[in-house]
C-alpha cells in the first residue's frame, strides 16, 4: 500500500467493519468499507456545500434547481417536470423549492406557450448572477477537498465511481 503523507491509515469505518467481522465472521461486511465512506463523504461535503450556499441565502437543493436551469442554456428555462426528473424529486418537493426561489426573485414561473396546461420556469437576471457566483464558490470547496488526492487519483476515483453508479443505475443492483 502506498503511503500518502497526511492520509489517515485507519478511520471509523475500519472499526465498524472489524466489529462486524469479529461479531459475525461469516457476514463479509467489506462493502461497508466503500459505502460507509461514500455516505460519510456525501454528508460531510453536503454540509460544507450548505454552508457555502448559505452566503447567498439558498440551500443546496435550491442551488441544484438554479444550476439545472443555468446548465439548460439560454433562455435558462425548463418545465417543472423536467426539473423534478433531473433532480430526482417529487412534484411536491419541486413545488416547495420553486415557491421559495420565486419569492426570492431568483426564478419566475410562466405559462408554457407550447402547452396551455403547462408551466415553464426561468432564471431571472438576479438568479443567473447568483447561480454563477454560487457555482464558483461551490466548486472551490470541492477542489479544496479533492486536493487531498493527486490529480491522477482524482481521475481514477471519478472513473471508478462512474462505473459503480452505472452498474447500480443499469439494474446491476
Amino acid at each position: 500500500m502506498r503511503h500518502n503523507p497526511g492520509v489517515t491509515e485507519r478511520d471509523d469505518v475500519d472499526g465498524i467493519v472489524e466489529q462486524w467481522q469479529r461479531e459475525r465472521p461469516g457476514m463479509r461486511p467489506e462493502p461497508m468499507a466503500v459505502f460507509g465512506r461514500i455516505y460519510r463523504l456525501a454528508r460531510l461535503v453536503g454540509d460544507e456545500q450548505e454552508r457555502t450556499y448559505a452566503r447567498w441565502s439558498i440551500s443546496r437543493g435550491e442551488f441544484d434547481v438554479l444550476a439545472a436551469l443555468r446548465r439548460a442554456g439560454a433562455p435558462h428555462t425548463l418545465a417543472p417536470k423536467a426539473l423534478a426528473a433531473s433532480l430526482m424529486l417529487t412534484s411536491g418537493g419541486m413545488t416547495g423549492r420553486l415557491d421559495r426561489l420565486e419569492r426570492a426573485g431568483l426564478i419566475r414561473r410562466s405559462p408554457d406557450p407550447a402547452d396551455r396546461r403547462g408551466l415553464q420556469v426561468t432564471l431571472t437576471p438576479t438568479g443567473l448572477e447568483l447561480v454563477e457566483e454560487a457555482a464558483e464558490a461551490g466548486l472551490a470547496v470541492q477542489r479544496r477537498l479533492l486536493d487531498a488526492l493527486p490529480p491522477d487519483d482524482q481521475r481514477r476515483l471519478a472513473d471508478l465511481l462512474r462505473t459503480l453508479l452505472g452498474a447500480v443505475t443499469d439494474g446491476g443492483s
